[in-house]
């Protein structure tokens, strides 16, 4: 490999959340979604190179990084997009929160697909609007839509919105075409929009392909807004920046009224060259990044499967969050969050974090070199056996 991503790298006592939101020095956090490697050199290169400039002023969105984007997705997603669909945005959280303002009223219900993203749950309550829960079906270790459930809340009149996260967290899997058609064809019959976060479109696996919400046939993409970002792909998050795009010049209208309301248009310096080189110069590292987050894949299955065989790995399409099937243990899955805590320092996020259909399972983070990752899975083996769960 051309780049090291084995490097260990100390992040303590740098205001890293992942790593010091815990008192703790004791504690191997592989809860929270940020990488533990260097973004790639291309990208620290260019902004090294922004401040030896030394001023860092309110900065305009330049032509460059609208071409940036329109690239990126064509040459990896083949998928047109003109400039004016697309809205810098401070990050997809913030993104969504806009969305949901912009589009629906106090009182009106987002539909939602558990166990999903839990900041979907957050925002939706933030924002004073109803969950409506289409519960994902889960058998013999693959996760499934159930369309007849979301027919019937899509044509609930107070339901407005679906959030989709494509591909999905926690869960792991990678979309078809045919299923988001199906989404589409509910969704549109009901005058449900579709709102697609597509945060994590770039760490997809092997044989499986993105497919983004908005490559499908117009009418269905003209009823859709997607949320992008360059932080889970490059480990960006800090750099607050995002973006949206829809090709329905109403809902982009409505959404870009929101955002100026909001004074939420500028983004920084350092966000945009970030955005620039990482669509320009980051795609080799992105791809040798993918191989290496698989092979963690790969040792966390053979690992489990060798020494904690109770457990079951829900098969990783994209994505670096594992989804770890622990219904065969006795405790919840809070208990069992709690007990490897607490027995080996271990943080690792408990499912139900992602909703009720989360009990019986938790994510962990495999995006570290693997010598942590190694390290995190003996403590998970000792921290069951110890307990005797």
């Amino acid at each position: 490999m051309d780049y090291n991503f084995d490097e260990i790298i100390d992040r303590k006592n740098t205001n890293a959340i992942k790593w010091d939101a815990s008192s703790s020095t004791d504690i191997l956090p592989m809860w929270i979604a940020d990488m533990d490697f260097k973004t790639a050199p291309e990208i620290i290169e260019v902004l090294q190179n922004r401040v030896s400039h030394g001023v860092f002023g309110y900065t305009q969105t330049p032509e460059e990084f609208y071409i940036s984007i329109q690239n990126w997705w064509k040459r990896r997603y083949e998928l047109s997009l003109e400039k004016e669909w697309i809205i810098p945005v401070t990050g997809v959280i913030p993104a969504l929160s806009t969305t949901i303002r912009s589009l629906t009223e106090k009182g009106d219900k987002i539909i939602i697909q558990p166990p999903v993203y839990n900041h979907f749950y957050n925002s939706i309550e933030n924002c004073n609007r109803e969950v409506s829960e289409n519960n994902l079906i889960y058998d013999n270790g693959i996760y499934t839509i159930d369309f007849v459930d979301l027919e019937r809340k899509a044509t609930d009149p107070k339901a407005k919105l679906l959030l989709i996260s494509n591909p999905h967290n926690p869960v792991g899997r990678v979309w078809t075409k045919e299923e988001l058609q199906r989404i589409a064809l509910i969704c549109q019959k009901h005058n449900v929009i579709v709102i697609s976060d597509e945060i994590h479109c770039d760490l997809v696996f092997s044989v499986y392909k993105h497919i983004s919400f908005a490559s499908l046939e117009d009418q269905y993409a003209s009823n859709s807004i997607t949320l992008a970002s360059i932080s889970k792909s490059f480990n960006l998050a800090g750099l607050q920046v995002g973006y949206i795009f829809t090709k329905n010049a109403s809902l982009y209208n409505e959404i870009k009224y929101i955002l100026q309301m909001q004074e939420m248009e500028l983004l920084s310096p350092f966000a945009i060259e970030a955005l620039i080189a990482a669509y320009n110069k980051g795609e080799n590292w992105l791809e040798e990044l993918k191989i290496y987050l698989y092979n963690n894949y790969t040792f966390l299955h053979q690992f489990i499967a060798s020494e904690i065989p109770e457990i079951k790995v829900v098969p990783l399409q994209a994505t670096y969050l594992v989804w770890l099937d622990c219904s065969a243990l006795k405790p919840s899955s809070d208990e069992i969050a709690i007990t490897i805590l607490e027995k080996q320092n271990l943080w690792i996020n408990s499912g139900t974090m992602y909703g009720n259909e989360g009990e019986g399972f938790l994510r962990i983070n495999i995006a570290c070199p693997q010598k942590i990752l190694s390290e995190g899975l003996e403590r998970l083996k000792k921290a069951l056996v110890k307990s005797e769960i």
